[in-house]
């Protein structure tokens, strides 16, 4: 089962149907789907696709999927999930604009990089972020993201395969500090 998380500012809970308006909300900002790298999906697939996640990914336990709550406000969504891309596991992170710049994607993506150490035993995580996506790019850089590749779409657009440890053996904890990762929705803490 999906556990609660916790960071600092930030309540990583499980979904629930009264979180539905929520989720197909952040989904269908247009400001958000570009810094994803996703098309603008019409609303009633988004909201199949929130109810899957409740009859689907949960009960079968395909992969981690939050609402991201602080202070009792939704301010976005995570995952920890099986990439198509590598023999891995993907960090999703997408925040609502009015959270954006506050510090957030790299607390959640912290969070995430935590829960997949320590719960699910992974010892890296993977990332694709847009190439257009420039401060998110540099961002994770500096925070010791490793490129692997460019991901080529079939509409020709390119996404950039990053990696990272989940574990630093430079800090106390030995959890990895990281920026935001795969989909990454918006250009925040500098990115």
């Amino acid at each position: 089962m999906t556990p609660v998380l916790r960071t600092e500012r930030l309540e990583f809970l499980p979904y629930r149907p009264e979180h539905e308006d929520h989720f197909v909300a952040l989904l269908r900002n247009e400001e958000v789907c570009r810094w994803m790298g996703q098309d603008l999906v019409p609303e009633p697939q988004l909201r199949d696709l929130f109810r899957a996640i409740l009859t689907d990914v949960y009960p079968q336990r395909r992969f981690d999927v939050w609402g991201l709550w602080t202070e009792g406000t939704y301010v976005g969504h995570a995952e920890v999930k099986p990439t198509g891309n590598v023999d891995g596991h993907e960090l999703v992170t997408a925040l609502v604009p009015g959270y954006w710049r506050r510090g957030l994607g790299g607390e959640a993506v912290r969070g995430l990089l935590r829960h997949a150490a320590e719960d699910l035993g992974l010892t890296e995580a993977y990332g694709m972020v847009g190439a257009d996506n420039t401060a998110s790019l540099s961002l994770c850089r500096r925070l010791g993201f490793r490129f692997l590749r460019d991901v080529v779409g079939d509409d020709g657009s390119v996404t950039k395969l990053m990696v990272i440890p989940t574990k630093d053996p430079h800090t106390e904890t030995g959890t990895a500090t990281a920026p935001r990762a795969a989909g990454t929705a918006a250009p925040e803490d500098g990115v």
